[in-house]
This record gives structure tokens, C-alpha cells and sequence, in this order.
């Protein structure tokens, strides 16, 4: 049951991000059919953009997401515990020995980042440390490694960097289409005909609409990663319980005290916010209830 939700889960996710990358192709068509009047130049252009995007968003180093987040390295003479955990899981999952870092705050929480297993690293918060017992917090560790295992951050990465290209490109289009003008604009003639006018509108809808599918493609990706990491963790850990107990106290959490970006957030195993109660599609994280169900079925 286990290994057959892990496999189901990465097959969304490979899906999610395809739909991610023929989005982008959309993006550039409208954009080029409007204001150069060339689908191809504007799906070539979007592709180029994008791939820019997600290498420069790869190659960002470790440190910077830390020092976002006020994040301190440490050693194993500051937690002896915490950094034992990290390196068995780091273990168990055959990847290299992550850096751990602490974050000052008491609520319950942790991340991992880094585009490759090479380069990662583990935080967690102070609370977190405080009060989870072990077998909660191997749950906990176990679900970040598996986030590093299975390269959830760089999936988690390359979907930031191609909704962040999407905003881009139809930000971009739209000004140069209402205040520039733009190919469609200038050729009246060629929209009287019905599939003319047919496409200008499809065109303008898909600039007005794309940052918001982007939007919940990026979230459902992360709900996705968080499913697997889940399974992925039980896995590591061979212990359901302990990762069903550790999210039964994450949510009880409180929000953290220092700010949370957009981008960091979605790092995150719970909710770092707790913004009111919304749709479950507009949500970085899934449901913990729905967490649990799912693993108390493994």
C-alpha cells in the first residue's frame, strides 16, 4: 500500500508539472499572437524565460533561504538529539549528512532546502525540539529527508520559477498590449473573420486568467509533495504512529512569530501562518486531517 501511494504520488506531480510547462507554451502563444503575431516566437520566447526561471532558482545557495527564514546552523554540541536524528534518517535514506540549523520561535515546525542532496539542509523550530519526543520528531525528520530524497525541493523550486515566469510574461504582455499596442490591435482587418476574433478573445483571457491557474498548479504541487513526504517518512521510519502523533500536534501549533513569505511558507511541514481557515485549493499545505487519514490506511 505504502510504496504503491508513493509511486501514484509522484506520477500527479510529474503530471502537475507538465500541465505546468504546456501552461507556459499557452502563456507565450497568446502573448505572441497578440503583440507580434507569431505563436511560435511567443511559446519560444516563454520556454527561454522560464528555463532562465528555474536554473537561476536552482543554483541559489542554501544560506540565503536560511538567513530568510532566521535560521542558525549548529552543530551537535547544541543538540545533540536533534542532529543524531538528523544524521539516522539522513542514514536510512542513503543521502549525505544534511546541515541543521535551528530557528528561535516556539511554535512547531520544520523545513528542508537545497536543490540536490549534495547541498541540503534540515531546520526546525526551538518549539518543535521542546515538544516532540523522539519517535515524533523521527516522524517529523523523516518527512524533510524524504523531501530531500526524493528532490521535492528542486520539483518545489522549478514550480516557483514558472509561475514566477508566467507573471512575468503576462504582466509584460499586458502593458505593451494596452498601452503599446500590439499586432492583433493594429491588424482590425484580420479579427472581422470569426476564428480571428475567436482567438483575440482566447488570447486575452489566457493573459488575465494564467497567474491564477499558475497559482493553483504551484499549491497543488506542494500538497502533492506533502502526501508523499508523509508516506516517504513512514518508510524511513517504519513507524506510522510516530508521524500520525507528530501531525496531530503540528496542528495544534500556533503561528510563528516572525514573517513568513509566500515562497518560504510552502517550505514548510504545516502551515507556518495559520491564516483563516479557505478552500483547500488555495492552501499550500493539504488538509492534516486528511494527513492522517491517508497514513492510518498504509
Amino acid at each position: 500500500m505504502l510504496y504503491n501511494q508513493i509511486s501514484q504520488n509522484k506520477r500527479k506531480t510529474v503530471f502537475l508539472l507538465l500541465v505546468f510547462f504546456l501552461l507556459l507554451s499557452a502563456i507565450g502563444a497568446a502573448a505572441g499572437y497578440l503583440l507580434v503575431d507569431s505563436y511560435q516566437l511567443g511559446i519560444a520566447i516563454a520556454l527561454i524565460v522560464g528555463a532562465i526561471y528555474a536554473f537561476s532558482m536552482i543554483f541559489q545557495s542554501t544560506a540565503v533561504v536560511m538567513r530568510m527564514n532566521n535560521a542558525r546552523e549548529i552543530s551537535v554540541d547544541d543538540a545533540p538529539d536533534f542532529f543524531h536524528i538528523v544524521e539516522d534518517m539522513a542514514m536510512v535514506a542513503q543521502i549525505p549528512m544534511p546541515k541543521v540549523y535551528i530557528i528561535d520561535d516556539p511554535s512547531l515546525n520544520a523545513f528542508a532546502t537545497g536543490s540536490s542532496p549534495q547541498n541540503a539542509a534540515v531546520a526546525a523550530t526551538s518549539g518543535l525540539l521542546q515538544l516532540m519526543n523522539r519517535e515524533e520528531l523521527e516522524g517529523v525528520i523523516g518527512h524533510e529527508v524524504s523531501h530531500i530524497r526524493n528532490y521535492d525541493i528542486r520539483i518545489s523550486t522549478i514550480a516557483v520559477a514558472l509561475a514566477s515566469a508566467i507573471t512575468l510574461i503576462t504582466s509584460v504582455s499586458s502593458r505593451m498590449m494596452w498601452y503599446g499596442g500590439g499586432s492583433r490591435r493594429r491588424n482590425d482587418n484580420q479579427d472581422k473573420d470569426g476564428l480571428g476574433a475567436i482567438m483575440l478573445v482566447f488570447s486575452i483571457l489566457s493573459l488575465i486568467l494564467a497567474p491564477l491557474v499558475a497559482s493553483l498548479v504551484q499549491l497543488a504541487i506542494s500538497r502533492q509533495r506533502e502526501y508523499l513526504a508523509d508516506a516517504s517518512s513512514v518508510e524511513l521510519t517504519r513507524n506510522p504512529e510516530g508521524m500520525i502523533k507528530a501531525l496531530e500536534k503540528l496542528d495544534h501549533s500556533q503561528a510563528m512569530k516572525s514573517p513568513v513569505d509566500d515562497a518560504s511558507a510552502a517550505l514548510y511541514i504545516n502551515e507556518p501562518r495559520k491564516k483563516e481557515k479557505v478552500s483547500s485549493l488555495f492552501s499550500t499545505h493539504p488538509p492534516i486531517a486528511d494527513r492522517i487519514e491517508r497514513l492510518r490506511h498504509i
